[in-house]
């Protein structure tokens, strides 16, 4: 008998059913619509209703379509405690946050941002160049996505910090754990890139004490979720210049509201939630392989610890 998947994902692609079929001939797959209660063997998902997953006690496994696990984690008290939550572990999305990082960081050490400013006023004004020894970077969150970063910033020969809530070690990165060096760590960078996990302990990480630990000048890189910021203190200073800049690619509210302060303020870089994409077909085959560890009876990663929400 073939195994039974039911699969929901918010943006509704048409062909994705299709596709993870085509990778598992083995299984019988459906897309899930409100009402269906026939029996699955496993669910994927990405911000399904709680409908689809509450009383799924026969489910073997439930994957998340994506890195963050944030939105069923609002939900995991309704969720199956005999079922894991597994989400997914790079699947292409490293190497573009991680392209999307540097060259944030890069343009802000070579003044990019400033020349941009420069030009739209018809002015030519070279500036004298950062010692990138002194241009030191702090990367808060050291997972799967926030190492890939480091690593990166590394090989372009930054000074690299890392901060986690737990201890953490990565080859050649001074790593702060906990919330008594967080202040550290953030007064020593000239760049603070967040790529944490939202969680209740993390959601306003980046609030006005804690940017203003940040030395004058200094910026701000938000790729984690929108809700690691305060966005009425992180104006506030930037209006009173002790930050120069900030990258955000995820925001509180998304769409960003047409209203929204943000897109008067020159010093903030808008982009709308792309820096890392689910690659689907990478997706497909790292669940595919996961579910082949399920029916042998073998451990897999990326299980969620619901204590930890993440």
């Amino acid at each position: 008998m073939k195994m039974k998947i039911i699969y929901y994902n918010g943006f509704d692609l048409p062909d994705e059913g299709a596709a993870f079929n085509a990778m598992m001939p083995e299984a019988e797959v459906r897309k899930w619509h409100a009402g269906d209660h026939e029996p699955a063997d496993y669910a994927l998902v990405w911000k399904p209703p709680i409908e689809m997953l509450a009383n799924r006690t026969e489910l073997k496994a439930i994957f998340n379509l994506g890195a963050g696990v944030d939105a069923m984690m609002k939900m995991v008290d309704q969720l199956p405690t005999n079922v894991p939550v597994i989400r997914l572990e790079d699947a292409g999305m490293a190497e573009q946050m991680a392209d999307y990082v540097s060259s944030a960081v890069l343009r802000y050490y070579r003044h990019l941002d400033d020349y941009q400013q420069q030009a739209a006023h018809h002015r030519w004004q070279p500036k004298w160049p950062d010692n990138k020894k002194e241009f030191t970077v702090a990367v808060l969150g050291l997972g799967v996505l926030g190492s890939v970063i480091a690593r990166r910033l590394q090989q372009l020969h930054f000074p690299v910090l890392g901060w986690s809530r737990t201890k953490k070690n990565l080859d050649g990165v001074i790593c702060f754990s906990g919330t008594n060096e967080l202040t550290t760590c953030l007064a020593k960078a000239r760049v603070v890139v967040c790529i944490l996990p939202l969680t209740p302990e993390t959601s306003g990480i980046l609030n006005r004490t804690t940017l203003s630990a940040l030395p004058k000048g200094a910026y701000v890189i938000n790729v984690g979720r929108g809700a690691h910021v305060v966005e009425e203190d992180l104006l506030t200073l930037l209006q009173n210049a002790h930050l120069a800049g900030a990258t955000l690619d995820v925001f509180q509210t998304e769409p960003l509201p047409a209203a929204h302060p943000f897109w008067q303020q020159h010093k903030v870089t808008i982009t709308p939630h792309i820096s890392a994409q689910t690659l689907l077909d990478d997706a497909y085959i790292q669940i595919a392989e996961k579910i082949k560890h399920f029916e042998k009876g073998l451990p897999v990663t990326g299980v969620i610890d619901r204590s930890k929400g993440y």
